[in-house]
């Protein structure tokens, strides 16, 4: 059972969760991220608060979306070398 806090949206908490899992690999680069659907079911928000989680992780470059098969994880950006 999640404890939300009260101090930030339910997506942001999410999106944490999902990083969190991306980072101790959980899930790898390029396998899928849980479904819309599956979000709902997993910590019981609103097919809108899912949809939400789904677009800012795209947004922030840690997922890509394939029409009709998902949402996936990306590879991460290699940082810039300074010279």
């Amino acid at each position: 059972m999640i404890e939300w806090r009260l101090n930030a949206p339910r997506w942001v908490q999410i999106a944490e969760i999902l990083k969190a899992r991306i980072a101790d690999g959980t899930y790898p680069v390029d396998s899928p991220l849980p479904s819309e659907h599956q979000l709902v079911q997993e910590f019981g928000v609103a097919r809108g608060t899912a949809r939400k989680v789904l677009v800012r992780l795209r947004e922030e470059g840690v997922a890509y979306a394939v029409r009709g098969l998902g949402t996936f994880v990306a590879a991460p950006k290699p940082k810039p070398t300074s010279e």
